[in-house]
């Protein structure tokens, strides 16, 4: 099923992001995280694609797996760097003979292993090329990556608004924000949005800080501001791994909160592949 049409039916919901083990030995430990977060009925699950499609293989057969043992509906994430229009157009046949219906369309980051890799090489320079090609197929709906803090490679904040206006423009149903800790980024950026016209509706992306370190190395790649606040939390367990688990849930149950407060509706989680920490946050929050 469509998400653009799971979200004209239903007013509230979370959906997951996931990532591709490395083999097929992986496939029950991943498939018992999916079957652990099956029972918050979210509105789809995503699986990630890696750079240059370094990883399509992988996220095609994981999307296989979800498909055969779930009735999930499934999303495919899809970078566009450095592809070809007969390798992106073969790939679409195949999703679609398989009941794939969604696309999360992404630039993509060129491939770290790659020092020399041109990324306008390829057909398709940024996201909004790979929209402008997915609707031409009239058959998919369609997610795009928007960024709270602004995209990194963006000049400033109001040109960053105005390719993520263009992006959605292209054909965008939904979009889902990167991740963030401080939820006045994610209201400025709504409030930004709604007067550039964009009306779509916005999954804000929530990741549990479970390891402080390595969020921090994350954050720090992609231009993510861990607040002082959080990382002032998370330094005395910065080697009880347990003792952060827990807090890193607690922050994210508050940041949730205040998003649900402020008429948030939909939710997205970046799952890191872990059920435990995303379901105590769930779990939480519809015990209120």
């Amino acid at each position: 099923m469509k998400v653009r049409d799971i979200l004209r039916e239903r007013e509230r919901g979370v959906s997951f992001e996931l990532f591709p083990p490395k083999s097929a030995e992986g496939r029950p430990k991943f498939m018992k995280v999916v079957h652990d977060l099956e029972r918050f009925d979210p509105l789809y699950v995503s699986v990630t694609y890696g750079a240059g499609g370094s990883t399509q293989d992988r996220t095609s057969n994981t999307l296989a797996w979800i498909q055969e043992e779930t009735a999930l509906t499934v999303m495919s994430h899809l970078t566009c760097i450095g592809a070809d229009r007969s390798s992106i157009d073969a790939l679409l046949d195949d999703y679609s003979s398989r009941g794939i219906e969604n696309i999360l369309a992404l630039r993509g980051d060129p491939p770290r292993n790659l020092p020399d890799f041109d990324a306008s090489a390829g057909a398709f320079r940024y996201a909004k090329d790979l929209v402008d090609f997915i609707v031409k197929y009239n058959r998919f709906s369609i997610a795009v990556a928007v960024y709270p803090e602004g995209h990194f490679e963006s000049p400033d904040i109001e040109k960053d608004m105005e390719y993520t206006k263009r992006k959605i423009d292209a054909g965008a149903d939904f979009a889902i924000t990167q991740m963030f800790f401080d939820n006045r980024y994610f209201f400025d950026f709504m409030d930004r949005a709604g007067k550039a016209g964009i009306d779509i509706p916005i999954f804000p992306g929530v990741m549990p800080v479970t390891d402080c370190r390595k969020i921090i190395e994350f954050a720090n790649f992609c231009s993510a501001t861990v607040p002082k606040n959080v990382r002032d939390a998370m330094g005395p367990f910065l080697d009880k791994p347990e003792e952060m688990k827990k807090l890193g849930v607690e922050l994210a149950i508050r940041q949730c909160r205040e998003l649900i407060e402020n008429g948030v509706r939909y939710l997205h989680f970046y799952s890191m592949n872990r059920s435990d920490e995303v379901s105590a946050i769930i779990e939480a929050l519809w015990s209120v």
